[in-house]
């Protein structure tokens, strides 16, 4: 009696197997209240039983394939008009609806914190969510998931931007949306998939950092985490024993608790090299997209070298990987860390400094952008909550050079340097108008003879030029601008864009 209802049990889970395989499925970023790419062929793709005929609908739109030995299959529904609205049929041995899609803008939005960074923490966030009724805006929010590998699927959901959802949208994805919505007057969907402290190598496939030498202190790194991992774990877990004791000491004395000790990397996946290109990436890139927006870097401040390499490394592998060389835009970092102004008052080195400039000799990459946000950070936070302008300033570049609106869409961007006697003429590209953004001097100008000694230089406008000099330096050598942490600056073009730091100099090692 045992053994026949053991039998008829296994049967019956063979047979619910093979329905389950039989039936076509979805990956979750396929789901109610998506936005499909307009204009090119719109992938839609999913599993089913090997050979099995799949036919997808849309508005006007029609598509038939048939599943793969692997049973995996896609279709391209060609020429979708913008605002077109409607139900998404798959029909194969089972016929699944997914409601309320509709066709235009798609954008990929990824980084750390300040892109994580929600809406809801913006400035003036309650009157900002209050008004953020806009059904055209939809926001497909991916859970965070390391993996080891390369992934098919991820966790996540698409939600239309309304007050009560808005909240918990990434805001500069939110903002950057908004934006466009109001120029565009089409549907915007954002794919927003970051994770808070993480460095570039984390995004970037693993088989591309492998491949190049240059990236084997990475892995170095990691493996020496691994390897440290059991001692650390051991002093973790004594530390957190004392902090509970601290904590409750610290609250029944009506005091604020110290802060809680790190857990330690090394002991899973988290935090290794590519691990949330493999869980947070890799899942997206059957999904047709216009292009991708960027706020990275804090969390590779002090390797700026490398990631002048890396970082545009990273854009091509993920190029690559969607099989377009799509628009790629990136916010600068902003002004940050008050503590490290120079205590002499004199011109100082930056990792900070160093980092935005590998970020902005990535502009040499074809289709990229980049957002200037030297003015908008915050001294004591690294989180700056305007992230109304940081949207504003990404969507200006999309929308002059992917939609090709006819607008000024970067600040002043150093373009080569003349001495002349005494001073240094400096060249910008994007200097219509250039001028002081407080109606004062110029500020953050440095400059340097042969020796190397930076002191702040007088700085004047003289049309598309600066002209930097001091008396200290009879025979100048270099110029630096707003080259510090937190430096205070003030050059801006006729709208209002901020120059971005640069330096003219090529002593760093």
């Amino acid at each position: 009696m045992n053994l026949s209802a053991s039998l008829v049990a296994s049967i019956s889970a063979t047979l619910l197997a093979a329905v389950a395989h039989a039936d076509v499925r979805l990956p979750k970023v396929i789901s109610d209240h998506m936005v499909l790419q307009q204009e090119v062929p719109a992938n839609v793709w999913g599993w089913a039983e090997p050979g099995e005929t799949i036919t997808v609908k849309f508005a006007d739109k029609t598509g038939e394939t048939v599943t793969g030995s692997d049973g995996k299959w896609s279709v391209k529904l060609d020429d979708l008009k913008a605002g077109a609205a409607g139900d998404l049929t798959i029909s194969g041995k089972n016929t699944l609806t997914v409601k309320d899609v509709v066709a235009g803008e798609v954008w990929v939005c990824s980084g750390q914190s300040n892109m994580e960074f929600r809406a809801a923490g913006s400035i003036n966030a309650e009157a900002e969510m209050a008004a953020a009724n806009l059904p055209m805006i939809r926001m497909f929010t991916v859970q965070k998931n390391a993996q080891a590998e390369p992934q098919e699927d991820l966790p996540g959901k698409w939600e239309v931007a309304a007050p009560e959802t808005a909240g918990g949208f990434s805001a500069v994805g939110f903002f950057f949306a908004r934006k466009l919505q109001q120029t565009l007057q089409q549907p915007i969907g954002m794919i927003h998939t970051s994770w808070g402290g993480t460095a570039a190598e984390l995004w970037t496939p693993k088989r591309v950092l492998a491949a190049d030498a240059d990236f084997k202190p990475i892995f170095d790194a990691w493996d020496a985490k691994v390897a440290a991992y059991p001692m650390a774990k051991v002093a973790y877990d004594a530390a957190m024993v004392k902090w509970k004791e601290d904590a409750k000491a610290a609250q029944d004395a009506g005091k604020a608790p110290p802060p809680q000790p790190r857990a330690p990397q090394g002991g899973d996946v988290v935090g290794s090299p590519s691990s949330l290109y493999n869980g947070m990436i890799a899942p997206l890139t059957p999904y047709t997209i216009r292009g991708a927006i960027w706020y990275q870097g804090e969390g590779n401040a002090g390797a700026a070298r490398l990631y002048r390499k890396l970082f545009p490394t990273m854009i091509v592998s993920w190029r690559r990987a969607w099989g377009a060389e799509f628009p790629f835009h990136f916010v600068q970092l902003a002004n940050f860390n008050a503590k490290h102004q120079p205590p002499s008052g004199q011109p100082e080195e930056s990792n900070w400094a160093e980092l935005r400039e590998a970020q902005m000799m990535t502009l040499d990459l074809p289709h990229t952008g980049m957002a200037v946000a030297i003015d908008v950070g915050e001294a004591e936070d690294i989180h700056p909550k305007n992230k109304q302008e940081v949207g504003r300033r990404l969507a200006l570049i999309a929308e002059a050079t992917v939609y090709y609106r006819d607008q000024e869409f970067s600040g002043p961007l150093f373009s080569g340097a003349q001495t002349e006697d005494n001073k240094i003429r400096l060249s910008f590209r994007n200097a219509q108008g250039m001028k002081a953004s407080d109606g004062g001097k110029l500020k953050g100008f440095a400059i340097a003879g042969e020796d190397k000694k930076f002191v702040w230089g007088d700085a004047v406008v003289e049309g598309d030029h600066v002209i930097v000099s001091s008396p200290e330096v009879k025979e100048p050598y270099a110029v630096r601008y707003a080259w510090g942490d937190n430096p205070e600056c003030n050059l801006v073009n006729e709208i209002g864009l901020p120059a971005s730091p640069f330096r003219t100099d090529e002593w760093l090692h």
